[in-house]
């Protein structure tokens, strides 16, 4: 292992112990916090949600990454289907994506009309000051990568049969838009970034060190989360260990190694 990747891990995990404090200080205090990850295709939303929750209870952590809408979807209130995946009583919700498709996605690629779109731009403050009036701890993110590495990123992908499946016709659409995109993302920061939920905007060029950036950040926005770690003292078995016995039939999986 590299000497670079042996401190990026270290790093890693002690930031991994902290998002582990911020979560039982979440279920003490019975704080809501709601995290959204936005940026360009490949920029390293999914691996920096995944960095986050590796070692999260997911009894009290959760991520939402919605598909697109189903018909009936389509004829609701645009919010109202992100609304019910907010987070409850001691929860963290992470957005892999969120109601912010319709500020860059769906503009880009003719989803929504100009009225929805207009409307929407308008709608935002208010309905992020009603969910931070409400208590919710709101966080929102910008994931920022240059084209060129963008354009590796993709090539990766499309090379890696495991990789594969993470390149979407709207991704490879997407990849002639990237300075159109860059218009709108301005434009949805320039009316969306507010004093009760503002935009942090993480170089995500170096994606480990965007990671670490993005969650040493995260964390600093809940100085008071110290809660005491209480250790566990498992008592003494009563006897000997004992083998797992199963004498109801069931198909025994082969042993292959």
């Amino acid at each position: 292992m590299g000497k670079k990747k042996k401190q990026y891990e270290h790093d890693l995990a002690d930031l991994q112990v902290e998002l582990v404090g911020l979560t039982r200080w979440l279920r003490r205090t019975g704080k809501r916090m709601l995290v959204i990850f936005e940026g360009r295709d490949a920029a390293g939303k999914g691996g920096t949600i995944k960095a986050i929750t590796d070692k999260l209870d997911t009894r009290s952590s959760r991520v939402v990454a919605l598909g697109k809408p189903t018909p009936d979807e389509e004829t609701q209130w645009y919010f109202q289907r992100y609304v019910e995946h907010l987070p409850h009583a001691g929860e963290l919700v992470l957005f892999d994506r969120s109601w912010y498709n319709r500020a860059i996605v769906e503009p880009a690629m003719g989803f929504c009309t100009q009225a929805q779109y207009d409307a929407f731009m308008k709608a935002v403050p208010a309905f992020e000051k009603l969910l931070t009036d409400d208590g919710i701890i709101l966080l929102k993110y910008w994931l920022a990568v240059d084209q060129a590495e963008q354009e590796e990123r993709f090539a990766e992908r499309a090379a890696d049969p495991l990789k594969r499946w993470k390149l979407s016709p709207v991704d490879i659409k997407g990849r002639q838009k990237y300075e159109e995109m860059g218009d709108l993302r301005d434009a949805m920061i320039q009316h969306t970034h507010t004093d009760d939920a503002p935009w942090f905007v993480a170089n995500f060029n170096d994606q480990k060190a965007g990671r670490l950036d993005l969650i040493r950040h995260l964390l600093d926005q809940i100085p008071d989360k110290l809660v005491p770690d209480e250790e566990i003292d498992l008592p003494k078995l009563k006897g000997k260990p004992q083998k797992e016995r199963i004498t109801a039939k069931a198909v025994k999986v082969p042993k292959v190694y």
